[in-house]
């Protein structure tokens, strides 16, 4: 059996992700998110909150039990929430805490515990993360999102090092998708010139057709996870090279 742990599994490319998974034999998907929408016998739903750190230390175990037919596992940490769009100087403070929390923190955790739980297993292991292009470029309105991506592509080129120097064999890459029609866009083009200078330019993206669907960058995902990895190939990533 092929098992695949994917938070944010509940909508968008988290939930795509899920349904694409789910329809080769011989695979189970660990979805986790605050809800459950998808049913179907080889998905199990774990229920958690990945911006209540409480909640999610003393629940962490559930999501990694041990595997005896594994044939591969496979982390995906898709669940992430933008935040506020909003300039330095004009947020509360919390908003930081909570945007790092979902995107940093509960990926960091969860990678610890899966590289934990799994690192002595023969069989292939992934960790993939969902990055953004933001993390490479500044974007006024979006400063906790795109340090907090940054930080995230950091964290995966540190653990892959990790991982070669001990030879385990594990993969872990840091990807961008692109731009994907989701709620998170919806959120985008809510927002103000004042706020965020390039909201026309998104606006424009949606009305010229030009997001791409998640389940079409689910598809082009699930078949990159699933090809060996290619010599010398860079732990971020982005679509365009997958």
């Amino acid at each position: 059996m092929h098992y695949y742990i994917i938070t944010g599994a509940s909508r968008g490319l988290g939930k795509a992700l899920a349904e694409m998974v789910l329809r080769q034999p011989d695979t189970t998907v660990i979805g986790v998110s605050r809800h459950a929408t998808i049913e179907h016998e080889r998905y199990c739903h774990q229920p958690l909150d990945l911006s209540d750190m409480l909640a999610v230390q003393n629940n962490l175990h559930k999501v990694f039990p041990q595997w005896h037919d594994a044939q591969s596992v496979t982390l995906v940490n898709n669940a992430a929430v933008l935040g506020e769009i909003g300039y330095l100087g004009e947020h509360q403070n919390e908003h930081f805490e909570f945007v790092f929390d979902v995107n940093v923190v509960a990926p960091a955790m969860l990678m610890n515990t899966f590289l934990s739980a799994y690192g002595a297993l023969s069989v292939p292991r992934t960790i993939l993360n969902i990055s953004s292009g933001a993390a490479q470029r500044a974007v006024d309105g979006w400063g906790a999102y795109s340090a907090s991506k940054a930080a995230l592509d950091a964290l995966s080129r540190t653990a892959q090092k990790e991982q070669d120097l001990r030879g385990t064999g594990i993969r872990i890459r840091s990807l961008s998708p692109g731009i994907l029609d989701t709620a998170m866009q919806e959120h985008i083009r809510a927002a103000d010139a004042h706020s965020f200078s390039e909201a026309a330019k998104f606006t424009g993206f949606h009305a010229e057709g030009k997001l791409a669907s998640p389940a079409e960058v689910a598809e082009k995902i699930i078949a990159w996870l699933q090809q060996p990895a290619a010599a010398n190939e860079d732990v971020v990533l982005s679509i365009t090279s997958v």
